[in-house]
């Protein structure tokens, strides 16, 4: 256990080292530095002066899920046009004053996909290259500064997806030399390409594609690329695609993982919102034989999406702090899971209105004020800093932040579904209409 431990602290100070030039305050990919959604920086304000975050900038942009990212004083984000044609695009702007940097603008029709607001995944960023991957498998490599094509894919074409009924929504990760995709094609649910040349480097997996995604854990010495696809856990050799570990998570209904897979020391947490919960306890063989394995700790499931069990999430990334799991449930119950079984110690729905999909996103920040807040960014358009322990919910301050917008869904008066970034003391938050900076310093 004490390896994997170590194993796990060396991958997540490597991911924050490995993002070629980041700067410690940046946010280069979907959830952060390290892909853990922790935040590192100082100097934040405790408690908001009045009832709304103070803005920096606001510029306008079109619909889409993606949420931005920061890196070397860029912020990065994409949408959808459907005027004169349908178009996705990809647009950078300044960090400190939201004056656009570059934009790539290309055709794109949607189809065989739901809720057609616009691109899902986060771009990611390293050595001065910019990743961006849209609805119907777009796949660009960038010039982070310039906005020059360095690369580029067209997945679909290339792969013959078995597209996703929400489209292609997981965000590319960068590992060593490759950048690697869940794609969903005929025997490449994963693919693996050279993040220099576009070079495809190994395929792998027959599984169908989720949205949710992949991550970095490091077991038996080994890096290990972890993904929920849609029908399993997975565990790979990051530099072949040969596959360590396998287990079942398949769906009751229809392949809806969109929750990132979490750990915490030797266990993995997933959720899918039919599906429940698993937990699986990651294992680096023997002495005689060391290899990456994982068996199943738990597995929660309940009658259906109303009558749920431990935790069925549907777009939140939970958080696994120390011996606990705080999640957000089909219908935004904020709960707190024991996670040696699984059992719900409380749950609260005070920090989101409750309704089908109801949505919040999580991000721990372990450098200020004691190392024990958590911001949450609600689907109201709310920042809440808040406490979560295993005695429940503590709300230290909320301020309005974004207006929820109807294109990403059209109930409830709209919604704010995409994953803010935190850098440089700030926020960057998007919705169907604008992205907005937001300052967040002492």
């Amino acid at each position: 256990m004490r390896s994997i431990f170590i194993g796990v602290l060396r991958a997540s100070i490597a991911a924050a080292a490995a993002v070629g030039g980041v700067r410690a305050d940046d946010w280069p990919q979907w959830r952060g530095p390290a892909r853990d959604g922790v935040w590192r920086e100082t100097g934040l304000v405790e408690k908001f002066a009045g009832p709304d975050v103070p803005i920096v900038w606001r510029v306008p942009i079109g619909p889409g899920y993606s949420g931005p990212t920061v890196y070397r004083g860029l912020v990065y984000v994409s949408d959808r046009i459907v005027e004169p044609v349908q178009q996705e695009r990809v647009l950078a702007f300044d960090a400190a004053t939201g004056k656009p940097a570059w934009s790539y603008t290309y055709d794109c029709a949607y189809a065989r996909v739901g809720y057609q607001a616009g691109p899902r995944a986060s771009v990611a960023c390293d050595d001065g290259r910019a990743y961006a991957l849209g609805t119907m498998g777009h796949l660009f490599c960038f010039d982070a500064a310039k906005g020059s094509i360095l690369w580029r894919h067209d997945l679909d074409a290339e792969y013959k997806i078995a597209m996703p009924i929400w489209g292609i929504a997981a965000s590319p990760l960068v590992e060593g030399d490759l950048v690697i995709i869940q794609v969903g094609g005929d025997r490449a649910c994963l693919v693996a390409f050279d993040k220099r040349t576009g070079v495809e480097r190994w395929r792998a997996l027959d599984d169908q594609a989720s949205y949710a995604a992949p991550i970095i854990v490091e077991q038996a010495g080994r890096r290990v690329l972890v993904c929920l696809t849609g029908d399993n856990v997975v565990g790979l050799d990051p530099a072949t695609g040969a596959v360590y570990w396998s287990r079942d998570f398949g769906p009751a209904r229809m392949a809806i993982g969109i929750s990132t897979p979490v750990v915490e020391r030797d266990r993995l947490f997933v959720t899918a919102f039919y599906d429940g919960s698993l937990m699986l306890k990651l294992g680096d063989g023997t002495a005689d034989a060391p290899a990456p394995t994982a068996e199943q700790v738990w597995r929660r499931q309940g009658v259906d999406e109303k009558r749920t069990d431990a935790l069925h999430s549907i777009i939140a990334t939970p958080l696994f702090i120390g011996d606990y799991v705080y999640g957000v449930d089909s219908y935004g119950e904020l709960r707190c899971l024991d996670a040696r079984t699984g059992d719900r110690m409380w749950e609260d729905t005070t920090a989101v209105p409750k309704a089908r999909w109801s949505n919040i996103h999580m991000v721990r920040n372990t450098a200020d004020a004691g190392g024990d807040r958590v911001w949450m960014f609600n689907e109201r358009g709310e920042l809440i800093i808040a406490r979560l322990s295993p005695q429940g919910y503590e709300e230290l301050s909320r301020a309005h932040l974004l207006k929820p917008t109807t294109h990403q869904l059209a109930q409830r008066g709209g919604v704010c579904w995409s994953h803010p970034a935190f850098a440089e003391r700030r926020v960057f938050a998007r919705n169907d209409e604008e992205l907005v900076c937001g300052d967040l310093a002492k």
